[in-house]
């Protein structure tokens, strides 16, 4: 999760990309992390990742980002996947409007196997194929608006908001992990600090009790 390191970077934050098998997921990564489109691209079979490097606000943060393929059979991966994930890419196809009717089941499963507090985007891919669309952009919004999630429609093959989509997933990640880390911070000031001085008090009045014992 928030993992710190000295050296090459200061975070290291997991993101999975969900949705259905042909939305664009594997292109979307390889586009993230390469600037590479394949139009040939396969099925992923499986789990893959890709890491990149960036910049969010002054740190160094490395984004690990997994794919896994869309398709039922491979469901059985599921909780491992989504273990330590503090972020989540939901991709639908705008020109297929199944996948779009299928982000709430990706959304009930991402709900059941993450963390409560992890961080989605919905990305309706495939915005070049705007002649063949099927989903209005409004209907993302709209359904983005109800579920509480950030929304864009993305190109992976023109790259259109594919570095943004992660670049406002990190940043909205890092900001949960330092008011996370500032919370722990704060509290550890506030039970150490009165600790030291009850001790002190304690002392004091014990010594003052002795004396007061002696002298009598």
């Amino acid at each position: 999760m928030g993992n710190r390191v000295d050296h090459e970077y200061d975070y290291l934050f997991k993101i999975v990309l969900i949705g259905d098998s042909g939305v664009g997921k594997s292109n979307i990564l390889s586009r993230f992390t390469r600037n590479e489109f394949c139009l040939e691209s396969k099925s992923t079979i499986g789990v893959e990742f890709a890491t990149r490097t960036l910049q969010v606000e002054g740190k160094t943060v490395k984004a690990q980002i997994w794919d896994t393929a869309g398709q039922e059979r491979y469901r059985a991966i599921t909780s491992a996947y989504y273990r330590g994930a503090v972020g989540a890419l939901l991709v639908y196809d705008i020109t297929k409007r199944q996948t779009f009717d299928n982000v709430q089941r990706w959304l009930r499963e991402l709900r059941d196997h993450a963390d409560s507090n992890i961080v989605i985007m919905m990305a309706g891919n495939k915005s070049d194929l705007n002649h063949l669309r099927a989903v209005s952009d409004q209907d993302g919004q709209t359904l983005a608006e109800k579920e509480g999630l950030s929304f864009l429609e993305t190109s992976a093959l023109e790259s259109v908001n594919i570095d943004k989509a992660f670049q406002t997933i990190l940043t909205e990640i890092y900001h949960i992990i330092s008011k996370k880390a500032l919370a722990a911070q704060e509290a550890a000031a506030s039970t150490t600090l009165p600790s030291k001085g009850t001790t002190i008090n304690v002392n004091d009045t014990s010594g003052d009790v002795k004396r007061g014992c002696c002298s009598t």
